[in-house]
């Protein structure tokens, strides 16, 4: 009969939980906050934005249903034509009921437009979908929002073209969440700065 040997205490004690020893060690002295769903899907938003084509926004765009990210699109002209970086800007004066004029380049698709485009293109509904937006969408956006069945939209900043949008969400029944007063801007927004 074989004598079992006998380990040394100090042996054992290696082999234990280190949750009972050694938990001291593993605490930090800051907490990680964990960002909100919201907080989460705008940063993806921002990142989608960098793909973007037309330097007056890169603005980009996330559809989100159950927290799955649907579809992602951002401000670039269509697939296979020049765009704004290539080319430059393709301008279009808008003259506003007050008689105010703005600025806008229509050569590239607007990041909501495209989003709803990737979306129909890979056969993915919308119905009830979540938007993340750079700023608040014109009104040609906001009609197409409204036509897809996309139930929410939330945007950091503010669009100055975007009184007439806000409202026809809000009759729509889109919930609409402007998280800033704050108004986005950009070169030559005004066609009067051109003028002075």
């Amino acid at each position: 009969m074989a004598l079992k040997k006998k380990r040394p205490k100090n042996v054992i004690a290696k082999h234990r939980s280190p949750s009972r020893f050694a938990m001291k060690d593993f605490k930090t002295t800051k907490s990680h906050v964990r960002p909100s769903w919201d907080e989460y899907f705008l940063k993806i938003m921002k990142i989608v934005g960098t793909r973007a084509t037309c330097d007056r926004g890169r603005s980009g765009c996330v559809a989100v249903r159950n927290k799955r990210i649907l579809a992602t699109g951002y401000v670039g002209a269509p697939a296979g034509v020049k765009d704004c970086d290539e080319l430059g800007h393709e301008m279009h004066t808008v003259v506003h009921g007050d008689g105010k004029k703005t600025q806008h380049c229509i050569r590239g698709t607007h990041a909501e437009q495209n989003v709803i485009a990737q979306a129909a293109r890979i056969g993915v509904s919308l119905e009830g979908a979540t938007l993340y937006v750079s700023m608040s969408p014109c009104y040609a956006c906001a009609k197409m929002i409204i036509n897809a069945g996309i139930s929410r939209v939330v945007a950091p900043k503010d669009y100055h073209g975007a009184m007439r949008s806000k409202e026809v969400l809000k009759e729509a029944g889109v919930v609409f969440d402007l998280l800033s007063g704050a108004m986005v801007k950009y070169p030559g927004m005004s066609a009067d700065e051109d003028e002075e």
